[in-house]
């Protein structure tokens, strides 16, 4: 109940203050679950993603440990579906979490690079949103927000076919990161597919 009161005053704040255009909803899977996997521009991309879904699509995001140290903050992100990431570590805990919520049927969000990016154009990918993705068999489905995010004006969020990564084949650990690297690239690959030429490299 709160999730969908947070949403329609995230959505009015949205409509209000920016134009945004969605392309490609008919690219969303029909079924759940999946992992939505975006490029990070803004530190308001969860709020346009999450409100160009439908409302029963309720879309979890791993979001950085250091937002929830506010009280009332904390608490309404949590009830909103957000779930903390400790982002210079290995966080097992956040990793559980998502498996948990894959394997209830949801729908995870994440940002394979990371954080923001300051230019606006791609960055390296880190590996976890890869190895999430393979671990637990869900279709990934790519989405990439281009702005700038200018108040009043247009600002596109490009939703791209969903796609499954292959099983992890491997008999050595260096194996196994380089096909994890191989795979966080294709990932991105599918979102800057999705991107205008010039926030692409």
């Amino acid at each position: 109940m709160l999730y969908q009161s947070v949403r329609l005053l995230l959505m009015c704040f949205v409509k209000t203050l920016y134009r945004v255009r969605v392309h490609g909803r008919e690219n969303i899977p029909g079924r759940k679950p999946f992992i939505i996997c975006s490029n990070h521009i803004n530190w308001l991309d969860p709020v346009i993603i999450g409100t160009a879904f439908p409302g029963s699509y309720q879309v979890h995001f791993m979001a950085k440990k250091e937002l929830f140290s506010n009280f009332i903050f904390s608490y309404l992100l949590l009830k909103v579906g957000a779930f903390p990431l400790k982002r210079k570590d290995a966080d097992y805990a956040a990793i559980r979490k998502a498996y948990q919520l894959l394997e209830d049927g949801k729908v995870l969000g994440l940002f394979p690079e990371g954080s923001r990016s300051k230019s606006g154009k791609l960055q390296k990918p880190y590996n976890g949103a890869a190895l999430i993705a393979v671990r637990s068999g869900v279709p990934v489905l790519p989405v990439a927000i281009s702005g700038p995010y200018r108040p009043f004006k247009p600002l596109h969020l490009f939703i791209g076919p969903p796609f499954v990564l292959p099983p992890l084949n491997y008999e050595h650990k260096e194996d196994k990161k380089a096909q994890l690297k191989a795979m966080s690239y294709h990932i991105m690959e599918h979102i800057g597919n999705l991107l205008p030429e010039d926030r692409v490299n």
